[in-house]
């Protein structure tokens, strides 16, 4: 942002926003509930009503609909803590994502039913874009929209659809002649099939869009530019939250290394595990500062299409390698299901992979920067 002076201290409100949620997901959402959630057979909406009464449903979304009215920056920390709490259920794809989409769709008042609905947690939104026989590009989406009298028809099938067994809504990505946009379709018209996932805390699914008709206003608008948009910016929000992943398997790991003895000497004292902490302090450090740009920059579509890869590109194997770090600190216990350990690693990897793999968002950095 030429000649733009950006703060990278944290705000007042963005202190209480992180004070407020770190005390609440402590004492509300332990590890041991976040288990039970992710174990349980079928989808736990009850968290999410917890989180919409607090407004984090709703926490970007505008206040004449309902919602918070906070911005991106703000947004990044609450998704930080999130993150240290690998707390389950759809805020990345209902409150970033879905809301993200909306307000870029050219005249978001189309929408402001299904924004109030979003930000009371009546309504959970996905975004269905993905499809497995090609690639994370929205230049990859074969799913089509073809005109039907007055609205739509939508075939096709998105795969590894972030929250699609919690969603009442799904904004899928679908081809028309003037290209890829965005279109508003209910649940109770697809057919949703649960996966399997590395991330048990985050539930995903397939959905198949069998010539589903939809109405003409369910066309969103905003075109490949809004995906594109918030594409970047959902991976700028991931990379604050891997930062938050990342944050609380160190703690985790400095903690054991103070209090776990062998030899008559905490493990901490011994230099092989004083090294590993350092660098794991400052490469958690290094993911902190860049993802804390990505999402001050998302008013700029040039510096945001080279910030939100960059973030993508370091947040996330920073996060794999001090969560894989983590364990091997604290050895063998670091290894077993009760320890929660693997809850981060395992969040930390399906996290990275969400948005486009490590290699996708070097390209997209590359074209950018016209490499």
């Amino acid at each position: 942002m030429t000649g733009v002076r950006l703060s990278y201290l944290p705000s007042e409100d963005q202190d209480l926003i992180r004070s407020a949620a770190r005390k609440y997901l402590t004492e509300k959402i332990p590890s041991d509930r976040v288990r039970e959630i992710m174990m349980a057979s079928e989808p736990d909406r009850s968290l999410w009503d917890e989180l919409a009464d607090l407004g984090w449903a709703g926490f970007l979304v505008p206040e004449e609909y309902g919602g918070s009215g906070f911005g991106y920056p703000d947004a990044a920390v609450l998704a930080e803590e999130l993150g240290r709490a690998v707390t389950p259920g759809p805020f990345l794809a209902s409150a970033v994502l879905a809301t993200t989409a909306l307000l870029g769709s050219g005249d978001p008042r189309r929408h402001g039913d299904l924004l109030s609905g979003m930000a009371d947690g009546s309504v959970v939104a996905a975004s269905a874009i993905y499809e497995k026989r090609r690639g994370w590009d929205p230049e990859d989406i074969d799913t089509t929209a073809n005109p039907d009298g007055d609205g739509w028809v939508i075939t096709g099938r998105k795969r590894w659809v972030l929250s699609a067994p919690h969603a009442d809504m799904f904004l899928v990505s679908a081809r028309t002649d003037d290209g890829v946009d965005l279109f508003a379709v209910p649940s109770d018209t697809v057919i949703v099939t649960p996966t399997p996932t590395l991330d048990a805390t985050r539930r995903q699914g397939d959905v198949v869009f069998d010539s589903v008709a939809v109405p003409a206003e369910a066309r969103l608008g905003g075109g490949e530019e809004n995906l594109r948009r918030t594409l970047d910016i959902g991976a700028a929000v991931v990379a604050s939250e891997q930062v938050g992943v990342a944050s609380a398997a160190f703690d985790m790991a400095l903690d054991h290394a103070r209090t776990r003895f062998q030899f008559g000497r905490a493990i901490g004292s011994f230099q092989a595990v004083k090294h590993r902490l350092a660098d794991m302090l400052t490469r958690l450090e290094n993911a902190r500062s860049v993802a804390l740009h990505a999402v001050r920059v998302v008013d700029d579509p040039v510096e945001l299409a080279i910030a939100a890869p960059l973030a993508a590109v370091i947040a996330g194997p920073v996060a794999n390698w001090i969560t894989g770090e983590s364990i091997q600190i604290h050895g063998g216990i670091g290894f077993t299901w009760e320890h929660d350990a693997h809850l981060y690693f395992k969040r930390a990897k399906a996290a990275s992979l969400l948005l486009g793999d490590h290699g996708y968002h070097l390209s997209r950095m590359g074209d950018a920067l016209g490499l």
